[in-house]
Parts: structure tokens; C-alpha cells; sequence
């Protein structure tokens, strides 16, 4: 009974380690566990079996190996199906969604809203809680936390958005501080501890983490993301597994990286910068396209290019240019970042799925390093991959002490 007690605080200090690497998929059996942990295989045992007691994992005893394989087989982990969630919201230029994303980056429901966002966030916030406090009412699952993206750089500590040019919030808007109040005047709550309080991040830093967490960044350490979604262009850096944010939250402002000297205004003051020159909007203005008002701009993008490219001259000129302004912003960033991986999401995904061999050859003329081998260009591949790294957001103080942050023991 001692030694168990011994091994079992000895394991405790491995609980979050343990569980992130089931989280991340890093770890599917037990084997895993014990080689990755460093630890004996009778305590990663007891942690494996800590972590499935607190409803956040299912360990597996079947056999994992062919009928006739040698050896004694691994027990396989997994994340509990029906274990807690947190809520995940984002707003974006054209509306809001909200999720309930379980731990693995499992979405286990999602609710859309479309509305002209309000020149106070207060209003988008709000209606976007109230959609995931329904989810949860409707699922009836446990929530432990909850995390926000918003179109725009979040400053920290303050929590606060600095330039939220594609919505009409005010610069300095309270985000961080309108959301945890927004939950707790829609009764979402972590147990019996009281109120929630919400993280908040940058749409494209938190896309970036889930896509290295969960999707085409997996293994890189030096992920570049670049992505544009309803308006504008952003970027993001991960290095060994933690976002880069810089000194205040502030890093890799990439739309606002000019090329096209000659171009339009930007929001920014300067002019021809990618966030105006790489966008939907961009791309339905160079394809001699007006936008309507009923559907998105990235919707009408991405079906303007799915059915009139390579078809219509104009589309297929329209691709051409925005390629070309994207290369010549991913080769300065090469330059700059040295990256091992670059991502693209939103509408840049489908731009490099149009005409991936002219992307990647404007990359590597303009670069220094993309002459040396190249830097691997892939799509992102998660779908809603904000809202999974605004959960990651919130996850994070269960990964980092499950029994802290579940109020146990």
C-alpha cells in the first residue's frame, strides 16, 4: 500500500505532461506514455489511470497488436468520449460561432450566427455565450473553461484588443474582461467554483496553435501560419510548441508587410500591404467581382474560385495576383523567420491548392533560404481551427495541473 501510495505521488507531477501527450495524440498507449514520461511503467500506469478516475481519458486493455504478435500488448489511451468540454466562441466581420470542443480538439457541437457586428462588442460577445450556453444546456456536458478568437492583436496583460480594423470596435476594447462577464451573466459556470473566467486570443495566433497541435503543424518547431479569413491577412509563429507573442502580444502583425508600393490605402497608413492586397475582398475586386450582401466575402471567394478557376480569364488573372502578392509576403517572412514549416488557411488554403507550383516558385525566388531546398508550404487542415485554439486557450490550466484546475484533491 506505501509503494502504491509513493508511486502515485511520484505520478501527480506527471498528470499534466501525461495528459497532454494524449491530447496532442503524442502518446496512444501506455508504452508511449512510460517512454515519453521517462518514468516506470508501474507509474505511468498510475497516472494513466489518475487521469481516466478524473474523466478525462479512457485507457483500453484489449489488444492493440495482430492476433499472434509477440510481446505483451500496450494498453491503448485515448481521450474520454464523453468527457468535460470547454466553450469556444469567435467573432469575426461577418458574425460569430460558438463550440463545445473536447480535449484532442474533438468539436462535439457548433452553433453559427450571422449579424453585422455591433460598434460594441459587448453586444457580438454576449450573443455568442448565449449560443454556447444553449450548447451546453442542450448537451448537458461538464464545462471547465472557455476561450475567445477575435480579429485582432489582444495585448497582454490587459486582455484587451488593439486593432480590431475589420470590426468597428473601438481600439482597447476590454475583450478578455467582456467575455468572462458575458459567462457568468449567461450562467456558464466551472462547477461549483463560481464563474468562468475566459482567455482571449488573436483568431490566427490560436488557428496556428491547433493546427500544431492537432493538424498540418504537428512536429514543426518553427511553424510560420499565414491566413485570411472574412477580412484582412494574419500571421503567426509557434516555436517549440508555444506561440511567439512577442513582448506584449503584439508579434507578427504580417498583413500590414507592403507588396505592392503602387497599391491601394491601407487601414494601417501605409499602402499596398498584404492585408489589403491578399483577401477576399482583394480577390473578388481583382476578378472584377462585386460583392453582395448574402453571403460572406470569404463564401463568395471561395466559390467564385471553386467555379469559374481555371474557366474564366479573369478569375485565373485574379488567382495569378494574389499568388504573387502572397509569395513575395511569405518570401519576406522566410527571410526574416527561417522557418521550417509554413501553413495557410482560410482563402489562402485554396489559393495554394489552385496553383500550388507557382506559390511555392514565387517563395523560392524571393528568399534567401527558399533557394536552399525550400521551405515546406502545406494547407491547413483543420476545419474551424480558430475555435480549436481558442479551446486550447482554455485547456491549457487543465493541461498544465488537472487537479488545480478541476478543483481536485
Amino acid at each position: 500500500m506505501t509503494q502504491t501510495r509513493t508511486r502515485l505521488e511520484r505520478g501527480r507531477s506527471a498528470l499534466g505532461p501525461a495528459l497532454e501527450l494524449v491530447h496532442t495524440g503524442r502518446a496512444p498507449t501506455r508504452a508511449v506514455l512510460t517512454a515519453e514520461l521517462g518514468v516506470t511503467r508501474a507509474t505511468a500506469g498510475a497516472v494513466a489511470a489518475e487521469l481516466e478516475a478524473l474523466g478525462l481519458i479512457q485507457v483500453d486493455s484489449r489488444p492493440l497488436g495482430a492476433a499472434g504478435a509477440q510481446g505483451r500488448p500496450s494498453h491503448r489511451l485515448s481521450i474520454a468520449p464523453h468527457g468535460p468540454v470547454v466553450l469556444a466562441a469567435q467573432v469575426h466581420a461577418d458574425g460569430f460561432r460558438a463550440a463545445l470542443v473536447g480535449l484532442g480538439g474533438r468539436i462535439v457541437a457548433t452553433a453559427p450566427g450571422c449579424m453585422t457586428v455591433p460598434a460594441d462588442p459587448a453586444h457580438v460577445i454576449d450573443a455568442v455565450v448565449e449560443a454556447g450556453a444553449q450548447l451546453l444546456r442542450e448537451t448537458g456536458r461538464r464545462c471547465v473553461g472557455a476561450g475567445l478568437a477575435v480579429p485582432s492583436a489582444v495585448a497582454e496583460p490587459e486582455g484587451t484588443a488593439l486593432n480590431p480594423l475589420h470590426v468597428a470596435w473601438p481600439a482597447g476594447a476590454p475583450v478578455r474582461e467582456l467575455f468572462t462577464r458575458s459567462l457568468a451573466a449567461a450562467g456558464v459556470r466551472g462547477d461549483d467554483r463560481g464563474p468562468l473566467m475566459g482567455f482571449a486570443g488573436n483568431d490566427v495566433n490560436l488557428a496556428a496553435l491547433a493546427e500544431h497541435r492537432h493538424g498540418a503543424g504537428g512536429g514543426a518547431q518553427h511553424l510560420l501560419c499565414v491566413a485570411t479569413g472574412h477580412r484582412g491577412v494574419g500571421g503567426a509563429l509557434v516555436l517549440d510548441g508555444r506561440l511567439h507573442t512577442g513582448s506584449a502580444g503584439l508579434a507578427l502583425e504580417v498583413g500590414h508587410l507592403t507588396v505592392n508600393p503602387e497599391g491601394p490605402p491601407c487601414h494601417c497608413g501605409s499602402r499596398g500591404c498584404l492585408d489589403i492586397e491578399a483577401d477576399p475582398l482583394a480577390f473578388l475586386t481583382a476578378a472584377g467581382r462585386d460583392p453582395g450582401p448574402e453571403l460572406s466575402l470569404l463564401q463568395q471567394a471561395r466559390d467564385l474560385l471553386r467555379e469559374e478557376y481555371p474557366t474564366d480569364g479573369s478569375v485565373r488573372a485574379a488567382v495569378e495576383q494574389l499568388i504573387d502578392r502572397l509569395g513575395l509576403g511569405l518570401a519576406n517572412l522566410v527571410n526574416i523567420l527561417n522557418p521550417d514549416r509554413i501553413i495557410l488557411g482560410g482563402l489562402h488554403r485554396e489559393l495554394l491548392e489552385a496553383d500550388p507550383e507557382r506559390l511555392r516558385a514565387v517563395v523560392a525566388e524571393r528568399s534567401l533560404w527558399g533557394r536552399s531546398g525550400g521551405v515546406p508550404i502545406l494547407p491547413c487542415t483543420l476545419d474551424y481551427n480558430s475555435l480549436v485554439g481558442a479551446a486550447e486557450l482554455a485547456w491549457q490550466p487543465v493541461l498544465d495541473d488537472p487537479l488545480a484546475a478541476l478543483g481536485v484533491g
